[in-house]
């Protein structure tokens, strides 16, 4: 795919998103390089490919531009055109403060009236146009997500279970508290095993605070994570703590990885504790916790 258009209309952004979504990306590439870049490697593997183009690259002919793309041996090209309003562009240049590629001793909206005229034909040709005018980065995301994107993009949702004990989570976005609940670690048959443990977790839910705790919880992270994603994180980390780590963090982290799992998400789970001994110093009296 040639992503090309306004310059200043956020190429840049539109390749990062694609290089996150697992596409091969480069930018500025020179025209006379372009068939290398593109079949290099493909004996070992076909991904798709995106290449940013405009003004600046080395070589830029609009006019010629479509037929050099579409004339390429072994792949499916496509022309995606980004466009802006002029004085959203003016705004941008401002903001930045870099001069336009091709008014560099003039004022950007000379520049963007050229080019707008320059790459007419190529916006004629495109295979999709995107209006970034109004669109935020993350917004810009998500539309390209939308367009190009499968199952496999799904931004990565980690459970982790953790001590206060040891420190707080540093990686969390999100941190439930647990120390309210009953402490297994205070049982000595359950002080040896962590929540990982079927008696441990038995012990757990016959606290009536304990599904209740859980079901809200379920509740706001269904509600919450699509939101994050929306926003355009890569990476949503929610963390379960406890005094230890080692019993009632970890039985929520993977209680929950359970029910997300039926919700349709596919959450990592990770112990950061779960390989610390049980300690007496470490486990608060139960009558102090929390």
């Amino acid at each position: 795919m040639l992503v090309t258009g306004m310059s200043g209309a956020g190429k840049s952004s539109v390749l990062d998103a694609l290089e996150d979504m697992g596409w091969d990306t480069v930018d500025n590439l020179p025209v006379d390089l372009l068939d290398d870049f593109v079949h290099a490697g493909t004996e070992c593997r076909v991904v798709p490919v995106a290449i940013g183009m405009d003004a600046r690259s080395r070589g830029f002919d609009a006019d010629r531009l479509p037929g050099v793309i579409r004339g390429m041996e072994g792949v499916h090209p496509e022309i995606l055109y980004l466009d802006c309003s002029g004085a959203e562009l003016i705004r941008r240049y401002d903001e930045t403060r870099r001069r336009h590629p091709l008014a560099p001793d003039r004022p950007a909206e000379d520049g963007i009236a050229r080019e707008r005229r320059v790459t007419a034909g190529l916006r004629a040709a495109a295979d999709g146009v995107l209006d970034t005018t109004d669109l935020s980065p993350a917004e810009l995301r998500d539309e390209l997500r939308r367009r190009y994107g499968d199952d496999s993009d799904q931004p990565v949702l980690t459970m982790v279970s953790f001590g206060f004990a040891r420190g707080v989570s540093r990686t969390a976005d999100l941190v439930f508290d647990l120390r309210f609940l009953p402490n297994p670690h205070w049982v000595d048959e359950l002080r040896p095993m962590t929540g990982d443990d079927p008696p441990v977790r038995d012990y757990l839910a016959a606290d009536p605070s304990w599904n209740e705790a859980l079901d809200r919880i379920e509740s706001l992270l269904k509600d919450w994570i699509p939101r994050y994603w929306a926003a355009g994180k890569s990476y949503v980390t929610v963390a379960f703590g406890c005094t230890g780590g080692r019993h009632r963090s970890v039985a929520a982290a993977i209680e929950m990885t359970e029910r997300l799992r039926s919700a349709g998400f596919s959450p990592n789970v990770r112990h950061r504790d779960l390989a610390s001994p049980p300690s007496d110093t470490i486990e608060a009296d139960p009558r102090q916790e929390a």
